[in-house]
């Protein structure tokens, strides 16, 4: 409680400390609108300046710019453009607080064609500048980043990318937390159509499969509008693929090193140890036997079948690490036509791989005796790659703008994972051991084609539509594991009865994901366009089919019970104890191991963007969305028995509203309200039960409903520059249902269950800081330097259903039935500096330093009088230093990770039942310091 209010007391003090902060000193502006005197178009990235000094703008994404804290006089302003000729306009006058308006009409210089100055424009929608003007004139709250901001902060991927937004973090394989909540509350779009994800697990497919080379601009949405999907509580992403915006070529390569990880001991699977393995293709030799059949049937192998009908054995093979590398190349090309005319394409081949190694406790608690259930060291050797493959072409005329994008993303993870230490609370035997030998593989094809249409050549009237088709695939093929003892540091032994010896096999195939969208624009109101109101009225939706199938085979005793092998080559013994009868496999499959579910969303909306007046701009929408969620299943029983069926079906009636006042020409005043929906990731609410070696089980819930999201944002921002923002958000959301991650004995194995289930009811309230300087401000001796910052304060409380949730409610103090949410953070900070200089004409550097860091959050809800198992607290620091070396190489320096701060996940001391155990710690490793190269060069 003393915690939750000194919370408050900060977010309340945060709040009057920026509001004081943002009085600045009142000056004169001069403002205007820059277009192009043949077409009328408005021009961006046109710049701007004072004439003999140094004080400029540079034009919005409306063409429009700003110049400001001028004292009065009469100043001289100078408009340059590529492709035009320089505009000056003498003797503009400026009064002390007032603002001049100076349109400019620019003419197309004769040594140049209009369509590449056209190019030039669009690109600039990717610099800082531009994005965040784009921010400052959206009515909606959203921010992005540009490819440009991406690779001065040395970003090498479309996760790390949006951590460099406000309020956003990354958590190490579980992807971002947006405002402090986790993945779940998260949805994804690319080029504004819905994508699935590749990893059943995860709501969105992992973002750091997406190297920044596909990327044009990286969009968040943190408050609603009608457009988008109703899943939507954290944030929407919406990934811009690149089009080509100029000829180049240009390759990349790159290297890293990681302490703890690379030049050291590594375990991997003999099979996956081939060039083709290194590469990313993986897993051919690792099929179910065929004899076994497609229909499990509790089949029993015969020698001869148990020893060749494996493609893929438990052998292992000891190396020393490589080091970590990467290889990329890019070719666009843009092909100037007549009649403002153009057509663009990219080719994008990416690749890396990475070793790693992950080393710490890996512990539960025994509900019943208050000690260790499962006490043990794991240790994790994973091997993955990445591989990336983008194409697109791009049409673009005066009125027509089609696109064609398709990309395909592979990944591949080979594990290794040694446990060693005691099971089933059997303390005095501490030398139980675990080997999981594991492929993971998931592929994901996705093609889109998008465009627009003026219907009239002044964008009155204009049309645009999109489709888009994606096919996943998640496997598990042949995960191996034994379960016995460590006898010496090369030998274990295994009792072939209790299953001691596993293979699993799972396929989770999306075969077939579709979504849509259809959008008419009508602007009116106003001869100016750019003063007009809009409207708005479209469709999108998706349809989802997708079918798991999970099967494993068992070792069955035979003649002996009992076997001692060398644990990395255990293959030979095993074939001879097979030989002589010894033991054999079986298939230990049940009904339970196919299900399917399929899932459609259907929505029209409208939208209405009234300029109120030239300060005052305001959206109002509705989304009128139907949801359908169909899931098939077994329960464990007879093969034949028919599908079990649950249907979950909605209608949901979606409002938004979004303000935007003007309070001047660097401030806006914004509100936001709305509601939405929650859906649950597709494991959360998928009958399957995922079963680990240490007994730990993930078993989905069907009957997870969607919850239902309230939500108010109120925003102060001011741009005292065309690079600088400072801002000050208060937040506030109301979840009806939520979804939450839950920790219970498994009443069949007497081990650890992940599951998931709906709480009551859940509020949260917050605040966001942000703000972008220039260091200059305070001195000029740092004008090299800016600082950028952001940090998030939230409060949570959950009210859970004491029927529903009856052995949660055991594990609160008093029997409250009130709690924080699960995977909320109630703080986080990014922060990072930047110095950009030139070390000659040929020779210019950019060095960034970046941190961030989040506060203590539930990772699991406690039950059966446990706590909650906490996420503690884990900071992470990075220094990059890129270098631009004349037109055609670039070179990029990192440290990552420079703190080696232990994560940890914990179980909070307040368990109704009495902790026989002093360390409560569940789970801790280290991911090292991480020193990376890489260099570029361009044709």
């Amino acid at each position: 409680m003393k915690s939750q209010l000194n919370l408050k007391r900060a977010i309340i003090t945060v709040l009057f400390v920026i509001i004081s902060a943002t009085v600045f000193a009142q000056t004169g502006k001069i403002s205007g609108k820059i277009s192009d005197k043949k077409t009328g178009e408005t021009l961006i990235g046109v710049t701007v300046k004072i004439k003999g000094t140094t004080k400029g703008s540079s034009t919005d994404v409306e063409g429009r710019y700003v110049i400001s804290a001028l004292t009065a006089g009469k100043y001289t302003i100078e408009a340059s453009y590529v492709g035009y000729t320089t505009k000056s306009i003498a003797d503009v006058e400026v009064t002390g607080t007032g603002t001049t308006s100076v349109d400019l009409i620019m003419e197309e210089s004769n040594s140049q064609k209009l369509n590449e100055v056209v190019v030039t424009g669009q690109a600039s929608r990717e610099t800082q500048t531009a994005i965040l003007m784009n921010q400052k004139n959206s009515t909606e709250i959203k921010q992005g980043i540009g490819i440009q901001e991406m690779s001065r902060k040395g970003v090498s991927d479309v996760e790390e990318g949006l951590t460099k937004i406000t309020g956003i973090t990354k958590v190490d394989g579980r992807g971002l937390f947006v405002r402090g909540l986790e993945d779940r509350y998260n949805n994804l779009l690319i080029n504004g159509l819905a994508v699935p994800s590749n990893n059943p697990f995860k709501k969105i497919i992992p973002l750091d499969l997406f190297p920044t080379d596909i990327v044009s601009v990286l969009e968040t949405y943190k408050t609603f509008n009608s457009g988008l999907y109703g899943d939507f509580a954290g944030g929407t992403f919406n990934i811009v693929t690149a089009k080509g915006e100029k000829s180049l070529t240009k390759i990349n390569i790159g290297t890293s090193f990681t302490t703890n990880n690379n030049f050291r001991k590594f375990l991997i699977s003999k099979d996956a140890n081939s060039f083709s393995d290194f590469v990313g293709f993986s897993g051919n030799e690792r099929d179910l036997p065929k004899v076994v059949g497609k229909v499990p049937g509790a089949y029993t192998m015969t020698p001869d079948e148990a020893n060749t009908q494996f493609g893929s054995g438990f052998d292992v093979e000891e190396k020393t690490a490589p080091l970590n590398s990467s290889f990329g190349i890019l070719h666009t090309q843009k092909i100037n036509l007549q009649n403002q005319r153009y057509l663009q394409y990219l080719v994008s081949v990416n690749f890396d791989n990475n070793f790693q190694v992950r080393e710490g406790v890996d512990r539960f608690f025994n509900t019943a005796q208050g000690n260790y259930d499962n006490n043990l060291y794991t240790t994790k050797y994973k091997f993955s790659t990445n591989s990336s493959v983008l194409g697109a072409i791009n049409y673009r005329t005066e009125r027509l703008n089609l696109g064609v994008n398709a990309f395909y993303l592979k990944s591949t993870e080979n594990m290794i994972q040694d446990q060693l230490g005691y099971t089933n609370s059997q303390a005095t035997v501490n030398n139980s051991f675990i080997r999981l030998n594991q492929l993971q593989n998931t592929d994901f094809l996705n093609a889109q084609l998008t465009g627009g249409y003026k219907l009239t050549k002044d964008d009155r009237h204009s049309v645009k539509a999109g489709v888009s088709y994606s096919k996943t695939k998640f496997e598990l093929p042949d995960r191996k594991s034994f379960r016995g003892s460590r006898v010496d540091d090369e030998n274990s032994s295994v009792n072939y009865t209790g299953n001691s010896i596993v293979r699993q096999y799972m396929d989770f195939d999306g075969s077939f994901y579709a979504s849509g969208l259809a959008e008419y624009n009508w602007k009116f109101g106003n001869e100016d366009l750019t003063k007009a109101h809009k409207l708005s009225l479209g469709y999108n939706g998706s349809f989802n089919k997708m079918e798991s199938t999970f099967r494993f085979l068992v070792s069955q005793n035979m003649g002996s019970n009992n076997v001692i092998f060398n644990t990395n080559q255990p293959d030979a013994k095993f074939s001879s104890e097979i030989t002589d009868g010894s033991f054999t496999y079986r298939d230990g499959s049940n009904a339970t191991y196919k299900a399917r579910m399929q899932e459609a969303v259907n929505a029209g909306y409208a939208d209405l963007a009234l300029r109120l007046s030239d300060k005052t701009n305001l959206n109002v929408g509705t989304r009128f969305e139907q949801s359908q969620r169909i899931t098939r299943y077994r329960n464990s029983g007879s093969f034949d028995a028919p599908f079990e069926k649950i249907v979950k079906e909605n209608f949901d009636i979606l409002p938004s509203l979004n303000l935007k006042y003007a309070l001047n020409d660097n401030s806006n005043f914004r509100i936001s309200a709305s509601k939405t929906l929650t859906k649950p990731v597709i494991m959360e609410a998928f009958p399957l039960e995922f079963v680990n070696p240490d007994a730990t089980i993930e078993n989905g819930n069907p009957n997870v409903i969607n919850s239902k999201n309230y939500n108010l944002d109120v925003k102060y921002e001011l741009f005292p520059s065309n690079k600088e923002m400072l801002a000050i958000t208060g937040f506030a959301k109301y979840l009806q249902d939520p979804i939450e991650r839950l920790f219970v004995q498994s009443a069949g194995s007497g081990g650890l269950q992940i599951t998931y289930n709906n709480s009551k009811k859940a509020i949260l309230y917050g605040a966001e800081l942000e703000f972008l300087l220039e260091l200059k401000r305070l001195t000029e001796s740092l004008s090299n330097f800016s600082v950028g910052f952001n940090t998030s304060l939230m409060v949570t409380e959950v009210t859970i259903d004491r029927l529903k949730n009856s052995t949660e409610t055991a594990a609160m103090p008093g029997n409250s039935g009130k709690r924080k949410l699960q995977g909320a953070s109630p703080w986080l900070i990014n922060a990072d500096i930047k110095y950009e200089a030139e070390f000659s004409k040929k020779w210019k550097n950019t060095m960034t330093l970046a941190y961030n860091i989040y506060g203590e959050r539930i990772y699991a809800v406690g039950t059966n009088g446990l706590d909650h198992y906490y996420e503690k607290p884990f900071g992470k620091l990075d220094f990059i230093w890129n270098n631009k070396i004349g037109d055609k190489w670039d070179v990029k320096v990192g440290v990552e990770n420079i703190l080696n701060p232990l994560y940890k996940v914990e179980l909070g001391d307040k368990s109704q039942i009495d902790i026989v155990e002093k360390d409560l710690t569940v789970k801790d490793y280290k991911r090292g310091v991480g020193f990376s190269l890489g260099l570029g060069y361009t044709f």
